[in-house]
């Protein structure tokens, strides 16, 4: 009976996710995405504006093998916003620094390895981030730009804007990953929240101010989860560790930052009562992967390990990361969760985009429903 029970829901999975990429579908109330943030939506910004580091490898293979060609999405295939994109029946958004592309149905200024706060602030706390950080701000003046450039008048910017959706994120990631990557404790991290927090809410007025109607704002994963947190700092015999093997602590103070981003969005909702402001619970979305790996097809001995990487338990190494010399691929990255240790395979994304869109991972979801009224 289960069995029957966990095929039924397998097959519901399957048609739910090819409504996703139904090119047939009518017209959505949506005519374009603006997106901001970092890797987790980045369509190819930072490959235009040289990688290094973490990020030196997207430019070539195995990033992109699924997509069949590397795109600099820091992934094998492609990402939620791209998902969020055809069920919208949009093309997929092109990265604002391909000055080649076709930006009618919007523009992605998201940018791998982006922060939420501004350089300055960051290396006044002694916070080191790689050369190029493009944070919230910089995608704002990229953005300004665009419209000065595309925007005949205020009036058509506004009526632009108002058929619009805007992804604000997942941002705030690297402002913490950067600081516990330096072995800053949580409770030295947990310090920043309340800026980084701010720093996304003052984003989210300005693009109001400019004309947006439609706004969805995720929350962070749980990184607790992550191959490279597991990493860097699983201790043997610590209890630290949850029923599915991530770490509690670190888990926890990624809900501490969603709570906090949750309360700051019914701050704003309360002041923009016209606006829809719409929060993802990409924190939620993930762990109902992980809970329902085996019916959406990932292999459940590899939950937390990376499919590409260089060994270990968790097959992530700091010093060796996907795409260097002595890293390999797994075999079949669609039945793997993470790619590189640090993001997703395209495979768990699509799964995370269904749960969002279909599953109630995102509230209000009466608005979820306007907005993908298709």
């Amino acid at each position: 009976m289960a069995a029957a029970s966990s095929h039924a829901k397998l097959l519901l999975t399957l048609v739910l996710l090819q409504a996703l990429m139904d090119s047939a579908a009518p017209a959505c109330s949506v005519n374009a995405i603006y997106s901001f943030g970092d890797s987790i939506a980045d369509t190819g910004n930072l490959l235009r504006e040289g990688p290094v580091g973490f990020f030196s490898s997207i430019g070539s293979f195995p990033y992109g093998q699924t997509y069949e060609k590397p795109t600099g999405r820091c992934s094998d295939g492609l990402l939620i916003i791209d998902y969020f994109a055809m069920a919208l029946n949009l093309p997929l958004i092109n990265p604002y620094l391909d000055k080649t592309a076709d930006f009618s149905s919007g523009v992605n200024f998201a940018v791998a390895g982006a922060t939420a706060l501004d350089r300055t602030y960051l290396l006044q706390n002694a916070i080191i981030m790689p050369p190029g950080n493009m944070p919230l701000s910089s995608q704002l003046d990229w953005f300004k730009s665009h419209l000065n450039a595309t925007c005949p008048s205020q009036e058509d910017c506004a009526k632009k804007l108002g058929g619009a959706l805007f992804l604000v994120g997942e941002i705030g990631g690297n402002d913490y990953n950067y600081a516990f990557f330096q072995k800053r404790s949580i409770e030295a991290v947990k310090a920043y929240v309340p800026q980084v927090v701010k720093s996304i809410m003052d984003f989210t007025k300005e693009v109001i101010e400019l004309g947006a109607t439609q706004i969805i704002i995720p929350g962070n994963f749980p990184i607790g989860c992550s191959p490279s947190y597991l990493s860097l700092f699983s201790v043997a015999g610590s209890a630290d560790h949850d029923e599915r093997g991530c770490l509690t602590s670190y888990n926890s103070f990624s809900a501490y930052h969603n709570e906090q981003l949750q309360a700051a969005i019914d701050n704003l909702r309360k002041a923009n009562a016209d606006i829809s402001i719409v929060y993802a619970d990409y924190y939620g979305a993930f762990l109902h992967l992980l809970d329902h790996a085996s019916v959406l097809g990932f292999n459940e001995g590899s939950l937390l390990k990376a499919c590409c990487g260089s060994g270990g338990e968790y097959n992530f190494n700091m010093d060796l990361m996907c795409g260097g010399l002595g890293s390999s691929t797994c075999a079949d990255p669609a039945r793997h969760v993470s790619w590189d240790g640090i993001h997703l395979t395209q495979q768990a994304y699509r799964a995370m985009a269904l749960s969002l869109l279909m599953e109630g991972f995102t509230q209000p979801s009466e608005s979820v429903q306007e907005i993908w009224s298709c």
